[in-house]
């Protein structure tokens, strides 16, 4: 494959799959070309409002959309899309992570290495959040790191270097905090879910891996809530919401407030307006409750009474 030299790479700040695909990235762009392609990484939101100015870029872990299929554009993902690239050069596929895929672009160019080898496994298994790979626990440690830390925070730490992670002292930090506040997170969670809509339930994360507390609670047969939300308010004072389910219903939210990702693991950015948690909340129900119509209420009676003669007709003596 006759790769276009990037003037930029550019990739999804918020986890770790967008860190070591980014990452990956230029690291093959300076074994193709010698050159130390600069790095942006972007939340949903933004991405979505960044002007796509450069004649060539290379993209990764971003759903491929009209505007990304651009004459020399490279761009690598796994999320579900439904469009088709006709200019640009699109590698996809949903069963690995876009740091799986950008590597073994990496190794057809003799990028390869046993420590990134590991690395790019881990995040594959923590991305897809593969609960039965026997390095599970370890893996999200990993991601738990890029997301307490933040992306540009780590990138700093490590030097700009992806092999830095391996093993780094940090993680200790990531194992205590998944064997001490996890379980205590766990039932604090637990106690109060407050409803969003009938289908969506706010998870108020106080300690803990939200992602795996989440998991948790979804598998809890007392949780009612198909899709579960949590919330963090970033150093910004921007709101980022996380959706969480089990059988594809997340992703709906998420793109309705102009976000994306995986349809069970998906997020996005709240307007500015909203600067805490409280008003996310507030916003949220608005959001996903829009207001009654006289129509609509008049059709809920409707139905109600329909109800009550149907039960009547089943047991008279009831009545």
């Amino acid at each position: 494959m006759d790769l276009p030299k990037p003037e930029i790479i550019l990739t999804h700040e918020s986890d770790l799959d967008g860190f070591v695909s980014g990452l990956l990235l230029q690291r093959l762009a300076d074994r193709i070309f010698g050159e130390n392609v600069p790095l942006e990484a972007y939340h949903y939101q933004s991405w979505k409002q960044r002007d796509l100015r450069e004649k060539n870029a290379w993209v990764s872990d971003f759903s491929f959309e009209q505007r990304l299929d651009k004459p020399s554009w490279l761009i690598i993902d796994h999320h579900p899309t439904e469009f088709t690239a006709k200019q640009s050069t699109f590698i996809h596929d949903l069963s690995k992570s876009a740091g799986s895929l950008v590597y073994e672009l990496c190794n057809k160019h003799g990028v390869q290495s046993p420590e990134l080898d590991r690395l790019v496994h881990l995040n594959n298994v923590a991305d897809l959040f593969l609960l039965d790979d026997p390095d599970f626990v370890i893996a999200n440690d990993y991601a738990n790191l890029i997301k307490n830390y933040n992306f540009w925070t780590m990138h700093t730490v490590l030097g700009g270097k992806l092999e830095n992670l391996l093993s780094h002292p940090l993680l200790d930090v990531m194992k205590v905090q998944r064997e001490v506040e996890d379980p205590i997170g766990f039932q604090l969670s637990r106690r109060k879910i407050i409803r969003i809509n009938h289908e969506i339930g706010f998870v108020e994360t106080v300690i803990g891996n939200n992602n795996l507390i989440v998991h948790q609670l979804l598998a809890d047969p007392q949780v009612n809530y198909p899709v579960l939300l949590t919330m963090m308010k970033k150093a910004n004072n921007s709101v980022v919401v996380s959706f969480r389910s089990k059988n594809g219903q997340a992703i709906q939210y998420a793109v309705k407030l102009q976000g994306g990702g995986h349809p069970n693991a998906c997020g996005a950015t709240l307007p500015r307006s909203v600067r805490s948690i409280n008003e996310g909340i507030d916003f949220l129900k608005r959001t996903f409750n829009p207001p009654s119509t006289p129509a609509s209420k008049s059709a809920a009676a409707l139905n109600s009474l329909e109800a009550l003669f149907q039960d009547f007709d089943r047991n008279p003596s009831a009545a």
